[in-house]
């Protein structure tokens, strides 16, 4: 009788075990940032339409610094300028644009490094 055997990709050398099982994981992050910086648009647009209403409940600002704290800084930026909201808070106009550098800073350190 004969026997199968399976044969499994094996890491070697300084290659990341979950790169050689599925690929590269630049489309994953891709996804990731583009679904956290739309979530950060719409959390600030949401915040927009709900301070206009009396009474209305509305999202922290810890919340919203979250979001984009969590990759997006660009999401939040774009939301804060194009609704206009959060512009008279100086921690929101200059803590927003420090947070969308300091992750284009990462990006651009991680893409030099491991390419």
């Amino acid at each position: 009788m004969r026997e199968k055997f399976q044969f499994l990709p094996e890491a070697h050398g300084t290659t990341m075990w979950a790169v050689t099982m599925v690929g590269s994981p630049l489309p994953l992050i891709a996804g990731y940032l583009a679904l956290v910086n739309l979530w950060a648009f719409a959390l600030m647009g949401f915040d927009k339409r709900r301070a206009k209403m009396r009474g209305a409940r509305r999202i922290r600002e810890r919340t919203l610094f979250l979001s984009a704290l969590l990759g997006g800084g660009l999401g939040a930026c774009l939301g804060m300028w194009c609704f206009r909201h959060k512009t008279k808070h100086w921690y929101f106009v200059v803590g927003m644009p420090l947070i969308l550098l300091a992750e284009a800073a990462l990006g651009v350190w991680l893409y030099l490094t491991f390419r």
